[in-house]
């Protein structure tokens, strides 16, 4: 049987009640999956202080949001309020906090990180 395409609809997360999980492309980062919607995902992203993160290409738009501590990515440090955008097409190396931080992270669900 033919089911008929599911309404757009609003969702929420209660993100202080979700788990910190290991991230499976770098120790010392943990993530909180946020959400998912029409091709693009939204995560919370915490870095222990002297982690980096391993060499990957963006194969969609990334949009990071400093909320806590601060990271360097391609040289620029980025603290809190910050906004770091890396375009299609780059390439990322290096992404790294020296201090420890959390960022909001918005992605293109076809990314692979590693």
């Amino acid at each position: 049987m033919n089911q008929p395409p599911a309404a757009p609809r609003f969702l929420s997360v209660d993100a202080q009640a979700l788990p910190w999980t290991p991230s499976a492309c770098a120790s010392g980062v943990q993530i909180k999956n946020l959400g998912k919607a029409n091709g693009r995902a939204m995560q919370l992203v915490r870095f222990d202080a002297g982690t980096v993160f391993p060499r990957h290409l963006h194969t969609g738009p990334e949009f990071i949001y400093m909320l806590e501590g601060e990271a360097v990515q391609n040289g620029e440090r980025l603290l809190p309020g910050w906004v770091g955008i890396a375009e299609t097409g780059t390439v990322e190396e290096g992404f790294r906090s020296d201090t420890g931080c959390v960022f909001l992270l918005i992605y293109d669900l076809a990314q692979r990180f590693c």
